[in-house]
């Protein structure tokens, strides 16, 4: 049963950011709800207080610039999978956000919840982290902005502070061919036992840029560093993929849940990573 709360709606982020801030962590932001509510319902959110950003116009579309692309923080996952740009140049979030749950909830579902929700699972943080996405932010001090691979402090917890609202995602233009894969109990409804993305560009035959990141398996999406080391400057072949793929290991921590164990987690983020990367290398990574 969820609690009894206040509710109100903004129209301004600015108005809704300063009203979180106020109530000294009894008030929290609700965009598209399908975490939040659930988390009312099982009594893991406290929150008296809801404030709705869902209506705030200067939260929500995506953007082209010279630079990338910026998304709005309210913008839903079905509208980024709906996004020619994003397919044709950022094939690697298009392709996490095709794998997203069911159409129901990624007609509800925000790319902003998604990330401030901070899952270990969460599908759309590791395709940010090998493009490189920086999280623009306001909050009572002002604007801010984080990289992507420094916004979790651990399972849904950020180091957003008090009152400090997510505002849009920027992604900038960046070299090479990227994939995403997502191995679950079901199909896109489940949440991931493991997921990879990776990006990819070479140049002479030899990887000039690697990224590698991973979701569910370590406290939080991670980054990992030692794959993408052992790339730069090798061959770009599925030799050097097998490698620097069983590396996986030094970069995660995963656990064992009911939804898979960690050993077989361990196994399967290798696999991934290697399939990830022969698929991006397929796809005619280039500088």
């Amino acid at each position: 049963m969820i609690p009894k709360v206040e509710y109100l709606r903004f129209s301004d982020a600015r108005e809704a950011a300063d009203y979180v801030a106020s109530h000294a962590g009894g008030a929290a932001f609700l965009a598209g709800g399908t975490d939040v509510m659930v988390r009312m319902r099982a009594g893991k959110m406290k929150a008296r207080s809801l404030a709705d950003i869902s209506r705030i116009e200067s939260l929500a579309g995506i953007r082209r610039t010279k630079q990338g692309i910026e998304i709005g923080a309210m913008t839903t996952i079905e509208e980024v999978r709906r996004s020619p740009d994003i397919q044709r140049r950022f094939q690697a979030l298009w392709k996490a956000s095709s794998a997203f749950a069911a159409w129901q909830v990624r007609n509800i579902a925000t790319l902003g919840g998604n990330l401030c929700n901070a899952s270990p699972a969460a599908d759309m943080a590791p395709p940010l982290m090998v493009f490189d996405a920086r999280l623009e932010t306001l909050g009572p001090h002002g604007r801010r902005s984080i990289p992507m691979d420094r916004f979790f402090a651990g399972p849904g917890r950020t180091v957003l502070r008090g009152g400090e609202l997510l505002e849009k995602v920027f992604i900038p233009n960046r070299l090479g061919e990227s994939d995403f894969l997502k191995l679950g109990r079901r199909r896109a409804s489940a949440l991931a036992v493991v997921s990879v993305a990776v990006r990819l560009a070479t140049k002479g035959g030899r990887v000039s840029e690697a990224r590698v990141a991973l979701g569910s398996v370590a406290p939080t999406p991670v980054r990992a560093r030692n794959v993408e080391r052992s790339l730069i400057g090798r061959v770009a072949d599925e030799r050097t993929f097998a490698k620097a793929a069983a590396l996986v290991e030094k970069d995660i921590r995963p656990i064992s849940d009911v939804r898979a164990g960690a050993e077989y987690r361990r196994d399967m983020a290798s696999i991934f990573v290697r399939e990830a990367l022969i698929s991006a290398m397929g796809g005619g990574a280039s500088s």
